[in-house]
């Protein structure tokens, strides 16, 4: 497929081969919910725990449908003019500064202030064109001269007055600039919304979304994603790495890791030339799964408990079921 070409699928299966190939792996209800978007034309809200993937989905969705991702990243405090646009007024100032002098000669032999505003409002669109028109997220995907995916990411984090705005946008595409009229959007973009939930959204915003709980995978599949990403890593190790994460998973931690967080330690076991999961190993590379200090003591409490330090070898892994 050329950089140029714009990628329909004919199936989900379609869907989750090209998404493979972006080095995706994505389950059947994944593929199936991102197919049905692109047929019925309604953004994807993916919800689910901090680094499972769901970001990564809308790149490798870009990717594989040969489409230019626009990224919105949501913060508390989140505007339209942050989100939209913005008017450059420093640019505008500076074109006023040089034509000055063609200001003069348009406001020449002019005998009233009334009738000089008005002569300067039949000039105004000169000022207020797409020219200083400072173009957000949000508005470039509308304005695109090419089909794009559109992450719109954490939006549980932005307020609910902003999420209130975006179901407008998604709802027809449009904007409304005052100065320029209604700025429709050329090609419907593909929209992904990610949620952490952090905070409910509300109805009317998942009424209009196709609904997607991504959550932490089995072993099976962390394991296929490692393998993929970090080949390197010998086979038995990669298990037994992503066996402990998972049993980490189960402790009463405050973050967690996450799939990101998995591959840097698959990829730190690989720089170090690690041939076991010893108790030196782990407790040297431990920081790199857990952020949080609590966390790292509550890790090594239970991970290196005396019956295992007796050992010397690896903790103690419990199976699970794939």
């Amino acid at each position: 497929m050329s950089m140029n070409e714009i990628r329909q699928f004919g199936s989900p299966q379609d869907l989750r081969i090209a998404l493979g190939k972006q080095q995706y792996i994505a389950s059947d209800e994944i593929a199936t919910i991102l197919y049905l978007s692109q047929q019925l034309c309604k953004p994807v809200l993916a919800e689910g725990p901090a680094g499972v993937g769901k970001t990564e989905l809308a790149k490798a969705l870009a990717g594989a449908t040969g489409r230019e991702l626009i990224r919105l990243q949501c913060y508390e405090g989140l505007d339209e003019t942050k989100a939209l646009y913005e008017w450059e007024y420093a640019k505008q100032l500076l074109y006023t500064q040089l034509l000055r002098d063609k200001l003069s000669e348009t406001l020449s032999n002019i005998a009233s202030l009334s009738m000089a505003a008005d002569r300067l409002a039949a000039e105004e669109d000169v000022f207020f064109s797409m020219r200083f028109l400072l173009q957000r997220p949000l508005l470039r995907a509308i304005l695109s001269d090419r089909p794009v995916v559109l992450l719109i990411d954490e939006i549980d984090r932005a307020d609910a007055e902003f999420e209130a705005f975006l179901l407008e946008v998604l709802s027809d595409f449009q904007v409304s600039v005052p100065e320029l009229g209604t700025l429709k959007a050329v090609h419907q973009p593909l929209v992904v919304l990610t949620s952490n939930n952090t905070r409910e959204l509300s109805e009317a915003l998942k009424r209009r979304c196709l609904y997607l709980f991504i959550d932490y995978p089995s072993v099976d599949q962390e394991l296929a994603v490692v393998r993929l990403k970090v080949p390197d890593l010998a086979p038995k190790m990669a298990r037994q790495a992503v066996e402990l994460v998972h049993q980490m998973r189960t402790m009463d931690l405050r973050k967690s890791p996450s799939i990101s967080e998995t591959l840097d330690w698959a990829k730190t076991l690989v720089t170090l030339n690690a041939h076991n999961l010893d108790d030196q190993t782990l407790e040297t590379t431990l920081s790199v799964l857990l952020k949080h200090e609590h966390d790292l003591e509550r890790a090594k409490k239970q991970l290196f408990s005396p019956s295992n330090r007796r050992r010397g070898d690896a903790p103690d892994i419990r199976p699970f079921e794939n």
